[in-house]
């Protein structure tokens, strides 16, 4: 049966911690797997992306496979073909799929009939490969990420809501600290003052993702005392770091002196998703 990986709820404790280890070795050493050797992995984009494109099409390379890169538009999906179909046709054809898009619905009916592993490159609920990439950071700065207090302050989206999965499963204590219209149902929210005392790590994300821009400045109001700032960074302990997963709008949920300052991260993060997703990509297909 394929393995895939949709919420990061997939992975075990054991699976998690041994894939982070994976990913710190890859990174030692990039091109020391050859796993994807004779294999091909396509990545369907239905968004536009920059971390998630690059990262991919390069560690598919570097593990020695052939990356089939698919843009909006380009399968029949556009054009009313079933995910269903789309499964059956790719399963017959390449040895994996990632997938960005927004319906989580999508991932989830194509993993249902693909006998090769399915990975959520993101959808608008969930997106675990970013969290399996923060994961890796926090361990190359803290060690062990058991019992490390990480606050996620802003939006209650898909970030939120990954890092919330990820954190559980490493045995991380994730605090959401969001105002109560922007808050995810399963983390109402806590003191934006409680969530940072004390952290490891402040996170934030942009205030208007993509396909918010319609309720964008309400958004923009609702977020603004939730901006990490050098202030907000004085209430968390004096070795916490800040995290973004990118892009990001220096001025609206963080401050320029921040995201370029020596506390951030936001550049090992965006490096760590490719040394991440390639020990993913090894795990889900270990054994294929």
């Amino acid at each position: 049966m394929a393995r895939h990986f949709l919420t990061g709820e997939e992975l075990t404790a054991a699976e998690q911690s041994r894939l982070l280890d994976r990913a710190i070795e890859l990174k030692a050493d990039r091109l020391s797997s050859r796993a994807l050797q004779g294999r091909s992995v396509a990545l369907v984009f239905d968004k536009p992306s920059t971390r998630t494109r690059v990262s991919f099409d390069v560690g598919v390379h570097e593990l020695g496979g052939h990356p089939v890169v698919l843009r909006q538009g380009e399968l029949q999906l556009a054009r009313g073909e079933s995910p269903r179909d789309v499964a059956l046709v790719l399963s017959r054809m390449v040895h994996a799929v990632g997938v960005r898009t927004g319906p989580h619905e999508l991932v989830e009916e194509l993993a249902q009939h693909s006998s090769i592993p399915v990975i959520n490159m993101l959808t608008h609920e969930h997106h675990p490969c970013q969290a399996l990439a923060d994961l890796m950071t926090l361990r190359e700065r803290f060690g062990d990420l058991h019992g490390l207090k990480l606050a996620y302050v802003g939006d209650g989206n898909n970030m939120a809501r990954s890092l919330m999965i990820a954190g559980r499963i490493a045995g991380m204590e994730v605090t959401v600290a969001s105002p109560a219209e922007l808050s995810l149902p399963e983390a109402p929210g806590v003191a934006l003052a409680e969530a940072v005392q004390g952290a490891h790590a402040l996170y934030t994300d942009v205030w208007v993702s993509m396909g918010d821009e319609a309720d964008a400045d309400r958004r923009r109001d609702l977020l603004a005392p939730y901006r990490i700032d050098a202030q907000l960074l004085a209430q968390a302990r004096d070795d916490a770091i800040v995290l973004h997963c990118l892009p990001a709008h220096p001025g609206e949920e963080i401050t320029e002196d921040v995201l370029y300052g020596e506390r951030s991260a936001a550049w090992d993060q965006a490096e760590n998703r490719l040394h991440a997703q390639k020990a993913l990509l090894e795990h889900l297909l270990s054994g294929a």
